[in-house]
């Protein structure tokens, strides 16, 4: 028996469209339209940062990291959906 595939399944890594701060908690909205959260004291440099400090996240990259410039802090958003963060949780 002999099978045909007409289409090869291609993984695309997510990749955000928009990231804003509401409290402590960053989110982020995806391509595919999920929106995904995590607290900042998750990473060393977001908890220690100010409410304004945090509030200046930047998607870049073409949607595959977040930056704080005043921080030199990037967090690419793969490992974030991914669940891979600096700190364990509190």
């Amino acid at each position: 028996m002999n099978t045909i595939v007409d289409e090869i399944p291609v993984a695309v890594e997510p990749a955000a469209v928009r990231a804003w701060v509401d409290g402590r908690t960053v989110f982020t909205e995806l391509h595919d339209g999920r929106i995904v959260g995590f607290p900042a004291n998750r990473f060393r440099l977001l908890a220690a940062a100010t409410d304004e400090q945090l509030a200046k996240v930047r998607v870049e990259v073409n949607g595959y990291a977040l930056r704080w410039e005043e921080l030199d802090e990037d967090i690419t958003v793969p490992g974030i959906v991914a669940g891979r963060f600096q700190l364990p949780p509190p």
